[in-house]
């Protein structure tokens, strides 16, 4: 309970133009009410004098029609009324668009500035400047790679990336598993070399 009682409302989003809206509808509608009223007396009226004449009461008859002559009036002047009032509505209506319409323009407008001042006119000059750099650098790459690989290079690295393309293995030399002869021969020189060190070495003591 106490939730309920406690909960806020949440704002009503009925604005004063949807209020002056429904009113003005409202009045219209009942003023069509009343306008329909009216045509359906005055044919009742009209049907009643001309029994009134056929009975031969000529006087009732006229003052009937003058009646009915009279309510014609307010019956034009109902449908003028009608027809402001929806024009009214109209006028509204089309303002709440308008106004929608700049409400948006200016939430774009902020928006352009605030990108404005993120991106200045000197960042994007120097974006573009560093950015044709670079074109005019990998251009130059591109030129000196062309000109330094030879024909047979061209068709190697154009039969690797086909490979490559086509999901297959590019064969690679094998490693050997045997040291290089280099090492091996280094390897047996070294116990010959430090013997000899030792000999020398222990002559220089004994003298």
């Amino acid at each position: 309970m106490g939730n309920v009682f406690g909960r806020k409302s949440r704002p009503s989003r009925v604005t004063e133009q949807d209020k002056a809206i429904l009113q003005l509808k409202q009045q219209r509608d009942k003023l069509k009410q009343y306008q329909k009223k009216i045509t359906l007396q005055l044919e009742k009226e009209r049907l009643l004098a001309k029994q009134l004449l056929n009975n031969g009461k000529k006087e009732k008859a006229l003052l009937l029609l003058k009646k009915k002559h009279y309510q014609d009036q307010l019956l034009d002047k109902t449908e003028s009324q009608i027809s402001n009032l929806e024009r009214m509505v109209q006028d509204i209506e089309f303002m709440q668009i308008e106004m929608k319409v700049i409400e948006g323009l200016k939430v774009g407008n902020d928006c352009l500035k605030s990108m404005h001042e993120i991106m200045s006119i000197e960042d994007v000059e120097r974006i573009l400047d560093e950015t044709q750099e670079s074109i005019e650098y990998q251009k130059q790459i591109d030129e000196m790679l062309a000109g330094a690989l030879t024909q047979e290079d061209e068709d190697a690295v154009l039969a690797e990336l086909e490979a490559i393309t086509q999901g297959e293995d590019v064969a690679l030399p094998e490693v050997p598993n045997e040291p290089l002869p280099e090492l091996q021969e280094g390897a047996k020189a070294e116990p010959e070399r430090r013997d000899a060190r030792n000999k020398a070495d222990r002559e220089m003591l004994a003298a």
